[in-house]
């Protein structure tokens, strides 16, 4: 082992997160960045707990036992890249599973480590179009959102033959699900909430009882019922909701890419306008997990002395977690008109790792005559990762777990808090659309 210490048990304390040094100059020196990974590697290869999370794993073990001496010392570099571009950034091996994670004096963060690898090739090479193609949300989504273009849009990713163009000239792959583009958005359903003053809110010892919406690229182009079924409980339980008067991508298919100025630039767009709205005593939601968790985490970590970007990370909250901050103080609507019978759930990786609880089951579990099937595994999409055709039948191969849990588990109905991991998985499934739980709360409050 290339590690220093011979003590292997891992720390029982909670895990901490160390800043971003992403604009120091060793953050990209190349000698240092293949030393730190070689390092990591090593502890990773004498572990071998994270062998059923993602594909790195497998990738690096495989490469270690096929090697000259079965350590990582005699693994070629180009192998060090392909756990790289089969990390996306899950986070989970961080979060559930690495007993060397900080404050262990390993000091292991596997998925810091991948980014920063992603942020120095992207800093030196650049990035393929298709990965600046998809990375590049808001841009894509203005145009494939102009009504005439929505329609010739949505209209080829449903055409086996557009689809095949699309792989052999980008590499999407032909059967990978792909999202519908909406010209009447969200932020245009709801336009009603721009002039809401939270007037009637009524705070409780955890919320301040009125919210602003941030939309979402995804929520506001792509899955706009969404946003709306939100708003709708939200309202319904009394929680004034308004709208930001401009918000922009929250930075995560960047981050994902390595594009960390391009993070900064969408950071300097939407955080003062959310401080804004704390600042007049607004808490924040967000309908996509991924994106929470980058208010929550990520913008945190790598500008760790910007007062407005932790303000927004102590008010930005998951909506089902509010929902049920409301209910600790007695300030949920417990009246539901529809049993849901048996959910079958994913919960998403994004959701997990903000070590808030499972607030969506608990939640809907109030719901008379339901009962919530909760399952902990990847679906394996991730942002642009089963996209891609070189990743896509990998994705897959991660999903089957999930796809075999609710084909097997005879429930009503299948949900997940992110909307591309419940169609990634929903594609496989025998007899399940891909749902939303805050659909399903909507109905079950017969809304």
């Amino acid at each position: 082992m290339t590690t220093s210490g011979d003590k292997r048990e891992g720390s029982l304390d909670a895990p901490v997160r160390h800043p971003i040094a992403w604009q120091s100059d060793e953050f990209y020196d190349d000698a240092a960045l293949f030393k730190e990974m070689e390092r990591v590697f090593d502890i990773c290869h004498g572990c071998r707990r994270c062998f059923n999370l993602c594909n790195s794993f497998p990738t690096l073990f495989d490469a270690v036992d096929a090697s000259e001496t079965m350590e990582v010392d005699s693994v070629p570099k180009k192998v060090y890249w392909e756990v790289v571009d089969n990390c996306y950034l899950c986070d989970m091996c961080y979060m559930s599973k690495c007993p060397y994670v900080p404050p262990h004096e390993w000091n292991v963060d596997f998925p810091h480590l991948m980014l920063r690898a992603k942020a120095k090739r992207f800093k030196q090479d650049g990035a393929p179009l298709r990965d600046k193609i998809l990375s590049a949300t808001d841009t894509v989504g203005k145009i494939a959102g102009i009504p005439v273009v929505a329609g010739v849009v949505n209209a080829a990713n449903r055409s086996s033959s557009a689809r095949k163009v699309l792989e052999s000239t980008l590499g999407v792959h032909r059967h990978a699900p792909v999202p519908e583009y909406h010209s009447t958005t969200a932020r245009k359903r709801l336009r009603r909430l721009n002039n809401n003053t939270g007037e009637n809110a009524e705070p409780t010892a955890n919320t301040r009882g009125k919210v602003v919406l941030y939309t979402t690229c995804y929520g506001n182009r792509n899955r706009p019922a969404l946003n709306e079924d939100l708003v709708t409980v939200f309202e319904h339980n009394g929680i004034p909701v308004a709208l930001a008067q401009k918000e922009t991508c929250c930075g995560m298919p960047k981050l994902e890419l390595g594009d960390l100025e391009s993070v900064e630039k969408a950071k300097n767009i939407n955080v003062p306008v959310l401080a804004a709205w704390v600042d007049k005593g607004w808490d924040i939601v967000a309908p996509i997990p991924s994106c929470t968790l980058m208010y929550k985490q990520e913008l945190p970590l790598m500008f760790p002395h910007d007062a407005n970007v932790l303000k927004v990370r102590d008010a930005i909250y998951d909506p089902f977690e509010y929902l049920m901050l409301r209910h600790r103080d007695g300030k949920l609507k417990t009246e539901f008109s529809t049993s849901l019978g048996k959910v079958s759930y994913q919960v998403a990786c994004h959701l997990r790792v903000q070590n808030i609880g499972f607030k969506t089951r608990d939640l809907l579990q109030l719901i008379p005559g339901t009962s919530v099937e909760l399952i902990e595994r990847c679906s394996g999409h991730d942002g642009t990762y089963a996209v891609k055709k070189e990743f896509h039948d990998i994705a897959r191969k991660i999903a089957r777990p999930v796809v075999n849990r609710v084909n097997d588990s005879q429930a009503q109905y299948f949900a997940s808090d992110c909307p591309m991991a419940a169609e990634q998985i929903a594609r496989d499934l025998d007899d399940f659309d891909a749902g939303h739980p805050m659909n399903l709360l909507r109905k079950a409050y017969g809304l």
